[in-house]
């Protein structure tokens, strides 16, 4: 059965076992897709890329909180009274 690759980059888990960072730095910062009998097994993302990924996920959430509340009723509030 055919399996999508998300990536632009691929290796085995024999490559990823030989030579872990050889394998990250390879992917210049983008994640490879790491294979198991050519098969997608799981991703390796560079911490960056996580934490880029991460950021993108709550800025989403935040968005849909945002949209969520565009139509609420407001409340004047005196900033003296705070």
């Amino acid at each position: 059965m055919p399996n999508q690759i998300l990536t632009d980059m691929a290796a085995s888990i024999s490559e990823l076992k030989a030579n872990p960072m050889k394998v990250v730095t390879s992917g210049e910062g983008m994640p490879i897709a790491v294979l198991n009998r050519n098969e997608p097994a799981f991703y390796c993302i560079p911490a960056k890329a996580y934490e880029a990924m991460m950021d993108l996920i709550e800025d989403k959430e935040l968005l849909e909180i945002a949209r969520s509340r565009l139509n609420e009723e407001s409340i004047k509030v005196n900033l003296d009274d705070l």
